[in-house]
């Protein structure tokens, strides 16, 4: 028997709480979650904490969580597309964690696979590496870091048939199918949602047994910016 999965973006963001620390996927704009984003901004959960790559941009993505004043902390590696967050953190209403973004990923990754943590010799003897244990290993320096990991994980796929297998477009998958394998619970917003049997094994990146609840995807990315579309 196959769970439906599916669900309504206002629905399934009821799972997100005040004080959850939140995965979502994207680069810029492309890959994020923008119908679910758009849905918790209407929801009341705040004080979170936002694991991402950046905060969306001025006044779209997670730009409009930014505005709402529902964000606690940002861990992230870019947080320049969206300049307001300077000003926010300057004026001690957000707290920010760099990470250079090889690191980011690979954390999320040590999240989702039960590792503890790992050295690397990014960031060694920077600011970025302040506080932190390091370790010389064959007579070079490397520091450790943590793995990160999310109550929710807000993702973007291409396509996801019955069961919740995802594929993904191009670029647009960047993070999201670590951000998958790292949260206790994870939405997927989609494009389109297809039998089981439309979707090859081959092509699948993210199995479904990582995914609790689809959505079907509202909002798009066009090269004129984030548009509504009919579903």
């Amino acid at each position: 028997m196959v769970i439906n999965k599916i669900s309504t973006a206002e629905q399934v963001i009821m799972k997100v709480q005040t004080g959850d620390t939140l995965m979502v996927g994207g680069f810029g704009l492309v890959g994020s979650p923008l119908t679910l984003i758009d849905a918790l901004t209407r929801h009341d959960a705040g004080n979170l904490t936002i694991i991402s790559n950046n905060v969306g941009e001025a006044g779209k993505g997670l730009g409009l969580l930014l505005r709402q004043d529902r964000l606690k902390k940002a861990v992230g590696s870019y947080f320049t597309s969206n300049r307001e967050v300077a000003k926010w953190y300057n004026d001690g209403l957000l707290e920010l964690e760099l990470l250079p973004q090889g690191t980011f990923s690979e954390a999320i990754r040590a999240g989702g696979a039960g590792i503890g943590g790992f050295y690397t010799k990014t960031a060694v003897g920077t600011d970025l590496a302040a506080g932190k244990e390091t370790k010389l290993i064959d007579g070079e320096t490397y520091v450790l870091e943590k793995p990160l990991k999310a109550n929710v994980a807000l993702i973007r796929a291409w396509k996801a048939d019955l069961k919740g297998n995802l594929i993904y477009y191009k670029t647009a998958r960047n993070f999201n199918p670590l951000m998958a394998s790292a949260a206790d619970y994870v939405i997927a917003e989609v494009d389109e949602i297809v039998d089981e049997r439309d979707l090859s094994p081959e092509e699948i990146v993210t199995p479904h047994l990582y995914v609790d609840a689809i959505v079907e995807s509202r909002l798009i990315l066009t090269r004129e910016g984030v548009v509504e579309r009919d579903i």
